[in-house]
């Protein structure tokens, strides 16, 4: 891999890792046609972007509507503390919630943030009265539904745009 980047990742290998999001299925072949490489440079590549951590596996894209789930639910999570221990007991419990898909610890006016699928309002009611209102510390809890999806990205696009610089070299106040 050659330094083209801060992180030694160069245009092929964002080239591969655009082509994994389109079809994480592709074989080497298939991918170095795509890239303009040889099967065994595009399966060296792929094999280096692996054990650097900068593919972290390869999933299904599964449509929720089709199998049930037509509800989605974000989930806004206020905390009555934030100290550390209280914190972590939280987010031990959040993970033992089945319901819930997506959860991260957020700047601003909410502790956390999650997203729950549900298959009708009577399940999300459910799930609120038997997962999260059970999880401690929390001081309110606030809903929203997904009305309508506009953009649903693994990775957005501007992680592919080698055209914009990286907003760290603007943050220099060099004259």
């Amino acid at each position: 891999m050659e330094d083209g980047d801060t992180n030694g990742i160069d245009q092929t290998d964002y080239r591969i890792l655009r082509e994994l999001m389109r079809d994480g299925r592709a074989t080497d072949v298939c991918l170095g046609d795509r890239v303009h490489l040889s099967s065994t440079a595009t399966a060296r590549r792929r094999k280096i972007l692996e054990e650097r951590g900068v593919i972290l596996g390869y999933t299904a894209d599964l449509d929720m509507t089709r199998l049930g789930f037509s509800i989605t639910a974000i989930v806004a999570i206020e905390l009555n503390s934030q100290a550390e221990a209280l914190l972590n007991e939280f987010e031990t419990a959040v993970v033992k919630c089945p319901s819930v898909s997506f959860c991260s610890f957020v700047s601003g006016d909410t502790d956390f943030i999650m997203i729950v699928h549900v298959r009708s309002f009577e399940d999300y009611d459910s799930v609120y009265r038997s997962e999260l209102s059970t999880l401690p510390h929390v001081a309110r809890i606030r809903s929203s539904f997904v009305m309508r999806e506009v953009a649903n990205r693994t990775v957005a696009p501007v992680v592919f745009d080698h055209k914009r610089p990286l907003a760290i070299r603007h943050s220099s106040s060099r004259s």
